[in-house]
């Protein structure tokens, strides 16, 4: 779990209203909230309507909350959403933009502190080098313009904290994850991937994240601002896919069956994907003492939870073991 520093007994009053607490990383955040038996309240999506402003500032006086973490994203739940802001773009512009906008509104006028989840979409992809702070947002699609409208609003608000996380994946986002192992069992191993590179970044580590900061928060340290978060480790999609498969063979005959012949093809990068969304979470080691964590014991997590935790049979002797076609493991 990210650490945090600095910490006193005041710890133990917070109280959190949590907006997307049903995003895969809302979730993994309330299970972080449970056991730290923290308060928090986190309304269905339904009650977030940006047209209402007035339910929400109502809803957010009444619980009287010492912070807001808005996890609310367009496409939070499924990254082929992503492709679908394009042609949906007024529900992505009330999502990222709008509502964002509302919450901030809000929290200015109680002069409750704002902590927002942002992406790596607000950059043009062209960098070489992985993305910091200070770099030049030049969003290239829908998705990406939303969303840095999204962070121009929240900005508004001077106790704020934006935090851009990675290429997100975990146990309640992993439709990818399936999806390259459907593919590669019905085409015999071989799978179409972009040419990019991201930073894979579990929710479960993002979540800690949020809470250590959020802690440091309560804790009255002053370090308004934006902030990138993400996993260790940048990979090349092609990478992260054959990594993907490695551990699924562990669990899945077929993909055992397949695993020397699995093939990953890049094919070209297209918007409003980017060809680079490696973030760099030097700031935010820096400011708060949160360092970023290697993502493989989590990949593996996920991975097992598609197959309920059943372990493939172990190979008879003189069989090969999958672990030893395992790249990166």
């Amino acid at each position: 779990m990210a650490s945090a520093r600095g910490l006193t007994r005041k710890q133990s009053a917070v109280k959190l209203y949590i907006v997307g607490g049903k995003s895969p990383t809302g979730k993994a955040l309330i299970e972080i909230l449970r056991k730290h038996k923290i308060r928090f309240l986190a309304p269905a999506d339904k009650y977030f309507d940006p047209d209402n402003a007035l339910a929400i500032a109502r809803s957010i006086t009444d619980f009287r909350p010492d912070q807001l973490i808005n996890l609310a994203d367009f496409i939070s739940g499924n990254h082929s959403a992503l492709k679908r802001a394009e042609s949906a773009q007024e529900r992505c512009r009330q999502i990222n933009a709008q509502l964002p906008a509302v919450l901030s509104e809000v929290c200015n006028h109680l002069g409750i502190p704002l902590l927002h989840l942002s992406n790596s979409y607000v950059f043009d992809g062209e960098k070489k080098l992985a993305y910091n702070e200070t770099d030049e947002l030049n969003p290239q699609g829908v998705y990406g313009r939303c969303t840095l409208a999204g962070e121009e609003a929240v900005r508004a608000h001077p106790h704020h904290i934006i935090i851009r996380s990675g290429w997100l994946f975990g146990l309640h986002k992993r439709g990818l994850i399936k999806s390259w192992i459907r593919l590669a069992k019905r085409s015999g191993g071989e799978i179409t991937v972009f040419r990019r590179r991201f930073s894979p970044t579990s929710t479960n580590d993002l979540a800690s994240a949020l809470f250590a900061v959020a802690q440091q928060v309560d804790c009255d340290a002053n370090a308004w601002g934006t902030y990138h978060y993400a996993g260790l480790e940048t990979k090349r999609e092609a990478e992260f896919g054959r990594q993907t498969l490695d551990y699924a063979a562990n669990h899945d005959e077929d993909i055992y069956q397949l695993i020397d012949s699995i093939k990953l093809i890049e094919g070209p990068v297209r918007l409003p994907e980017l060809l680079n969304s490696t973030l760099s979470s030097k700031k935010i080691f820096d400011t708060f003492g949160i360092k970023p964590r290697s993502w493989h014991g989590h990949l593996r997590e996920t991975i097992k939870s598609l197959y309920g935790g059943r372990m493939r049979a172990a190979p008879e002797q003189g069989e090969g073991d999958a672990s030893a076609a395992s790249a990166g493991s």
